[in-house]
């Protein structure tokens, strides 16, 4: 095995089934299990279409698991820590990075340690009212007090990110999307910091893991996947390598790569062409697959930046364009909005690559995937603006499956296709 060569299109069709972005949502996944294949959910507070960890966990489980999401965390089958960002883990994880944060090895809890040090005033409101009170949301603080930077936030609701970030706290629940800190202790009650694994053995594991959940890594993809420091994962994979822990592997004009040896039947599957990649799915761009944009681009010729961010005068393709995945490959990118209130998908950019047919077979997936969507969302009409880049393709998903009847209309957004 260790002599395996990969085509770039074999090597995608494992990382995608590594990824669980290969077959069929499956709706029996239990949320904590697809959380734990994935090693981290990454957390962000855009809400366009959907929050992305739940579009995440849509376009691997269905609806289902987004709508689970909330109560596993507060059941403590998942939790919140500070891993490739702000982001949920499986619980059996949490012991890998609750000793990342005691070594203060990550820059956010060293951040977080100078900024406590430097506001005890706030700080011991926060963990006085705590104690007294129990759990607390920010908002349960009067807003008096308001910080420049950071996202404008109110003392208080920094002391409580920080105390977070630091590990003095965890988040019991969530209130809507509102965090729900408590102290660590009446979390974790079971917890004992004695029983984290040593720092060593902590990082060997998560590059190990991260070569298996990625199911074939080049090194220089490995550390962003955990944000660990990259020379600190390449010279670790290479020793794990050398020890038979990681298989060595060659990808087509990428070079020497890394495949955990749980991945071997897989890696064979992809390298026969037995495996088949999903139709389409829609991507958050926060989505396992799509946030290191270096391994994007090397392994699927996809150049990607989240555009929400830029001033909207400078916006290509939009806002918070969804990369859409059509038979192993990234074809192209959608900015949608669901309007609940309207009962609206609205698509209001659709690009495709340079060499993809303005026409193409991804019609009836692609518009199959927009259909499902706008169930989840309850957003029963979708909207196609009139300026889309692929208008022959926007035309299509118009005719391209029965449960998006062809009528057109004159909307305020677009040309609107109901669906049933």
């Amino acid at each position: 095995m260790a002599g395996l060569r990969l085509t770039r299109a074999a090597a995608r069709h494992l990382q995608l089934a590594a990824l669980g972005l290969a077959g069929a949502p499956d709706p029996t996944t239990d949320v904590a299990a697809s959380i734990a294949a994935m090693g981290v959910l990454q957390i962000d507070t855009i809400n366009v279409v959907a929050r992305s960890p739940s579009l995440v966990l849509w376009s691997r489980a269905g609806a289902g698991a987004a709508a689970r999401l909330d109560a596993a965390l507060a059941e403590g089958a998942i939790a919140e820590a500070w891993a490739h960002e702000a982001s949920f883990v499986a619980r059996d994880d949490y012991p890998l990075h609750r000793r990342l944060t005691l070594a203060r090895f990550r820059r956010v809890a060293r951040t977080a340690a100078d900024w406590i040090a430097a506001h005890p005033g706030p700080v011991a409101e926060v963990l006085a009212r705590l104690q007294a009170d129990g759990a607390v949301r920010a908002r349960d603080f009067v807003r008096e007090r308001r910080t420049r930077g950071w996202w404008d936030w109110s003392a208080h609701k920094l002391a409580l990110e920080m105390l977070f970030a630091r590990g003095d706290l965890l988040v019991a629940r969530r209130d809507g999307f509102q965090r729900v800190y408590d102290l660590h202790q009446r979390v974790r009650p079971d917890w004992d910091d004695a029983l984290a694994p040593a720092l060593d053995t902590v990082l060997d594991t998560l590059v190990e893991r991260t070569v298996g959940i990625l199911g074939v890594a080049a090194p220089a993809w490995i550390a962003d996947y955990f944000r660990l420091p990259q020379r600190e994962a390449v010279a670790r994979a290479a020793r794990l390598a050398a020890t038979g822990r990681l298989l060595s592997v060659h990808i087509e004009d990428i070079g020497p790569a890394y495949l955990h040896p749980a991945r071997h039947a897989l890696a064979q599957a992809a390298a026969d062409g037995s495996i088949m990649p999903r139709p389409a799915a829609l991507l958050s761009p926060f989505d396992p697959l799509i946030w290191d944009r270096r391994r994007l681009a090397q392994l699927f010729d996809f150049d990607y930046r989240i555009e929400c961010y830029t001033p909207a005068e400078r916006r290509r393709y939009g806002y918070f364009a969804l990369p859409i995945l059509h038979a192993g490959r990234i074809v192209g990118r959608t900015d949608l909005k669901a309007d609940r209130r309207a009962g609206q998908l609205l698509v209001r950019t659709l690009h495709l690559e340079p060499d993809v047919p303005d026409v193409v077979p991804s019609a009836t997936a692609l518009a199959s995937a927009l259909a499902d969507l706008a169930c989840w969302q309850n957003t029963p009409e979708i909207v196609v603006a009139a300026t889309v880049a692929a208008p022959r393709l926007a035309e299509a998903l118009r005719h391209a499956v029965p449960s998006i009847r062809p009528q057109q209309h004159t909307a305020p957004h677009g040309n609107a296709v109901p669906h049933r």
